[in-house]
């Protein structure tokens, strides 16, 4: 089974992108579900959450909304939470993997904003980064309910820059220029990555991953 990473900046298209590939019958983890899941009532993250952050559970829920107040820019309390939630996302991840390859899928994929930037890459076979003009990943990012321009920019800061994202890729899926073209443009990754299964990647089509981190 081939494991293709999918990830992408704020606002790249990157659901629009997963979307496709789950119509496609190419199963997707979304790890952004993952963390909802493990926040909402009943999930693995609420008292680990909840004893590191007072205040923030109600109804036996995190109030995601409360927690985010509570780590916009802060960075020291961002890294608690992620020292809590990232160990829990990683094992959703393992075990969709399992699953799908149990099910005998040739493809599965990871979709992970901050694969390069969380180590997550180093378990994929190939990654492919979503990507759009600027101008427009703003207007996407600023027509959202609560976005301003200095919430753009600390997540910005969080996230390595397209243009390093785009050079660690194997694809580049471009979303700026309508779906149709994001759509084919999946096709032939998909379609490539079939064709290439089992066999021996060439340098052109897939680097080598870089080491796992210690």
């Amino acid at each position: 089974m081939i494991i293709l990473g999918l990830t992408g900046s704020i606002a790249m298209g990157k659901s629009t992108a997963a979307s496709m590939l789950r119509d496609m019958g190419i199963p997707v983890c979304d790890s952004d579900a993952v963390v909802h899941r493990l926040l909402a009532k009943g999930g693995a993250g609420v008292a680990p959450v909840g004893g590191m952050f007072d205040g923030v559970v109600r109804d036996g829920a995190v109030d995601r909304a409360a927690l985010g107040k509570r780590v916009f820019g802060d960075a020291a309390a961002l890294r608690r939470l992620e020292s809590i939630l990232h160990p829990l996302v990683y094992d959703a991840q393992r075990q969709f993997l399992r699953l799908a390859a149990m099910r005998g899928a040739a493809i599965a994929v990871l979709d992970v904003p901050l694969l390069f930037e969380g180590g997550s890459d180093q378990w994929c076979d190939s990654i492919a980064v979503v990507s759009a003009p600027r101008f427009l990943q703003e207007q996407r990012v600023l027509s959202r309910p609560g976005m301003t321009r200095e919430r753009l920019a600390a997540t910005l800061a969080r996230q390595m820059p397209d243009a390093e994202k785009r050079r660690r890729a194997d694809f580049v899926i471009p979303t700026g220029l309508g779906k149709r073209l994001t759509l084919n443009r999946l096709r032939d990754v998909v379609r490539l990555l079939k064709r290439k299964r089992g066999a021996k990647w060439p340098n052109a089509v897939l680097r080598p991953r870089r080491p796992p981190r210690r």
